[in-house]
């Protein structure tokens, strides 16, 4: 996992991630502030691990066109998923990595409990759905998995499909139970096998004839007014 940046490389950090190594620009970042937040023991690992390096080779690795002077790699740990799910979010072939990462970070800020990409989402590791995130795959877990593995997973859920034609607003649909919540592409509309796994078509009332809203947008009106009625539970 490459991450850019000296508060997305701290987020990492603080969270107790140890990187591979980091590449430094130390014209333009300082390499006290990655560490000096850590724990003594911590920081002073982070500091072996980081390479003083020229602009030059950090334009020539890095995946912006206004590279920020840190480049870090981390190696991807296997996610611990919840035993007993209750609040879970499905991508459903969502292929642009924007999209994905800005819907991770509303994941995380509306306390969802995991994000899994079916097969045909962006990679939640490419550069663009990380800096996206902001941080959101530290504070939750992410996986791709199958179809078979996801419905299996949410067995015991009640999964609703957002779709703009759908049997129930959004804030009529009880998201006070077990739920899990599926988003589809803009694009290309939901697949078959999420069509088959959903047990009621949610959606979000337009006004002034507006057909839809981005689907990050909707991920965030659905996911805020889940966490909305468990608040008030």
């Amino acid at each position: 996992m490459v991450l850019e940046g000296v508060r997305l490389v701290q987020d990492a950090l603080g969270r107790g991630m140890i990187p591979s190594f980091i590449l430094v620009d130390t014209a333009a970042v300082d390499v006290d502030t990655l560490h000096s937040p850590l724990p003594q023991a911590q920081g002073s690992g982070v500091r072996a691990s980081i390479l003083e390096v020229s602009p030059e080779v950090i334009r020539h690795v890095s995946s912006t066109e206004t590279p920020s002077g840190v480049v870090a790699v981390f190696p991807i740990a296997p996610p611990a998923l919840p035993e007993v799910p209750r609040r879970v979010l499905i991508l459903d072939e969502m292929r642009d990595p924007g999209n994905v990462g800005t819907i991770l970070r509303s994941a995380a800020a509306a306390g969802v409990e995991v994000v899994l990409l079916s097969p045909g989402c962006a990679d939640a590791y490419n550069p663009k759905t990380l800096r996206a995130g902001m941080g959101a795959h530290f504070r939750l877990p992410v996986l791709e998995a199958s179809w078979t593995r996801i419905a299996l997973y949410c067995k015991n859920l009640h999964v609703y499909l957002a779709d703009m034609t759908g049997d129930v607003t959004y804030d009529a649909a009880d998201w006070k139970t077990a739920w899990a919540l599926i988003i589809s592409s803009e694009a290309h509309g939901e697949s078959e096998q999420a069509a088959r796994l959903a047990n009621q078509r949610v959606y979000i009332p337009m006004a002034a004839e507006t057909e839809s809203i981005n689907a990050a947008a909707a991920a965030s009106v659905l996911l805020f007014e889940a966490a909305r009625q468990n608040r008030r539970q």
